[in-house]
């Protein structure tokens, strides 16, 4: 389930990141005036603002509610705990102990 909100949280979040980078900046229309106002004709008659804004805020919102969720999943997910109360693993009972030192062959007479 996490998996799955996370790969629509990217795909929301590089959604935005591109209607944003498309659309027009308010200083865009004086550019109009001297003759550039014909790019605006692409996305019909009412120009590109309607349509990417309407969609930029709607996967602004999934952004949202992504987020929210997984910081909601992130919380419940393991309980916190110290440093100090971690506990190593340590080995089986049955298993050879470990030697300080390595084995050297014999002397040779």
């Amino acid at each position: 389930m996490q998996t799955v909100i996370l790969i629509v949280h990217v795909l929301a979040a590089l959604g935005v990141v591109g209607l944003v980078l498309l659309q027009q900046g308010k200083g865009a229309d004086a550019g109009a005036a001297f003759g550039s106002g014909a790019s605006a004709t692409v996305f019909g008659a009412r120009g590109s603002g309607s349509f990417l804004t309407r969609t930029t805020a709607i996967l602004a919102a999934v952004f949202f509610l992504t987020s929210l969720s997984l910081a909601y999943f992130s919380g419940r997910s393991a309980a916190p705990q110290s440093v100090t109360e971690i506990v190593a693993p340590t080995a089986p009972a049955d298993a050879p102990a470990a030697q300080d030192k390595p084995d050297l062959p014999a002397p040779k007479q």
